[in-house]
């Protein structure tokens, strides 16, 4: 019986889906919130997690990264992407700031 390798979805393809889409707005964390163009910052309330990806470095622990698709409440579709384990260097505050924002019901 020949063992087969479940297909595994990396960071950069899930950026490049993202990207087609023109979701490819990064979320990143300031003292007034989450901003994707220093225009508009968004409070908690104001964004839905759509969706998580997880991926782990296969040799280096510093590779851990969470990937959160997140749909502000003006329509505009992002990510925010979250270093976890030894080796994370997240803002001040971004933990918090992600706990904080609700995950959208999956419908199965």
């Amino acid at each position: 019986m020949e063992a087969t390798i479940p297909y595994m979805t990396t960071l950069t393809s899930v950026m490049e889906n993202l990207r087609l889409k023109n979701h490819d707005h990064e979320f990143i964390m300031t003292g007034e919130g989450f901003t994707a163009n220093h225009q508009k910052f968004y409070q908690p309330t104001e964004l839905i997690i759509c969706r998580t990806y997880r991926f782990e470095g296969q040799s280096d622990p510093g590779d851990s990264v969470i990937l959160y698709l997140i749909e502000a409440n003006d329509g505009l579709i992002g990510y925010s992407l979250d270093s976890y384990g030894a080796y994370s260097n997240n803002p001040e505050g971004y933990d918090d700031f992600i706990k904080e924002i609700p995950v959208k019901k999956s419908s199965m």
